[in-house]
């Protein structure tokens, strides 16, 4: 266990250049003092490796130490090379440098290593492809991956799930490719987005910087958003109208719901309503939710729910006369 601890702290050197003990031991799951005692006893092995005190400081390789990757166990080779390379990653344009990734890979790899990487692809392939999916390009993807790199505005303009054309100024977080198919997360005004970049008409850079939320974290939002789409797979869903006013105090779980929705302006009338499909858990729960809103909200669809609101609504107004 102990060497293989070694070899982690030296290939995290190795790639990150310089780290401090208490990020070391982090990554390694040990103590800071478990950290110098190795550091040490790689000096002692002959490993130029050295630390640094104070401000800017920490450890690290001197400059023209690389080491060859020996270390890797046959089960650790065995499922590194089972891994292919993932469509999106093809579509992102990165296919061809992660394959020159894994030959220089195999080509640091002693023989008998060699030798497990070809009996692991002869016996496990990862197809990640759904069945019946097509090959639709994605002109705007590398467009999209530079802004969420270099934290810049998009224009975008995109097809809505409506067959409605949506243009949005938008913060772009990040890319996710879900059952490979990619999808831009970001924010506007009105709440997140998740837009299919397949749905993606045009994408323009503005030039404009934006600060990206410090406690964003791309993967825990991911999961959030997935969790709520896959229970609104069961949801009861309700047409209704809602009045400007309701529109601006919507709480933000309820806005992001609906938010694609918002951003059509063929879903207002002339005094500024706008209709939309809202999701609800149950009946019961819409029916709660749509009393809260007062005169702020109509139902329109579907009728049982528009007439269970209209009794509960008499029998207050009767109640309390």
């Amino acid at each position: 266990m102990r060497a293989d601890r070694l070899l982690s702290l030296l290939m995290l050197l190795q790639t990150r250049k310089r780290m401090t003990a208490q990020e070391l031991a982090r990554e390694l799951e040990v103590t800071e003092r478990t950290i110098y005692r190795d550091v040490l006893s790689l000096s002692i092995a002959g490993v130029p490796v050295y630390t640094e005190r104070g401000p800017g400081g920490g450890i690290a390789l001197l400059e023209d130490y690389r080491t060859n990757l020996t270390g890797l166990t046959d089960e650790e080779t065995r499922a590194l090379f089972m891994l292919s390379i993932p469509e999106p990653l093809e579509k992102l344009g990165v296919g061809r440098e992660l394959h020159a990734a894994l030959l220089k890979l195999t080509a640091a790899l002693p023989g008998r290593s060699r030798t497990v990487k070809e009996r692991s692809r002869q016996r496990i392939y990862l197809d990640s492809v759904p069945w019946h999916q097509t090959d639709q390009p994605l002109p705007f993807l590398s467009t999209i991956q530079q802004a969420v790199w270099q934290d810049q505005r998009l224009l975008l303009k995109y097809r809505s799930e409506f067959n409605a054309e949506i243009e949005v100024l938008l913060e772009p977080y990040g890319l996710v490719a879900k059952a490979n198919v990619w999808h831009l997360v970001g924010q506007r005004e009105s709440g997140m987005r998740v837009i299919p970049v397949e749905q993606v008409l045009e994408a323009k850079l503005t030039g404009e910087k934006f600060e990206r939320p410090e406690d964003f974290k791309l993967d825990e939002f991911w999961k959030s958003w997935c969790t709520r789409i896959e229970a609104g797979h069961l949801a009861f869903t309700a047409t209704i109208r809602l009045s400007p006013e309701l529109v601006r105090q919507l709480p933000r779980e309820r806005r992001d719901q609906v938010c694609e929705q918002l951003d059509d302006p063929e879903a207002y009338d002339a005094q500024g309503w706008v209709r939309v499909r809202m999701p609800f858990s149950s009946f019961f729960e819409a029916r709660q939710a749509l009393l809260s809103y007062g005169g702020a909200a109509e139902v329109l669809e579907p009728e049982q729910l528009r007439l269970s609101v209209l009794d509960y609504a008499l029998q207050i107004v009767a109640f309390y006369h």
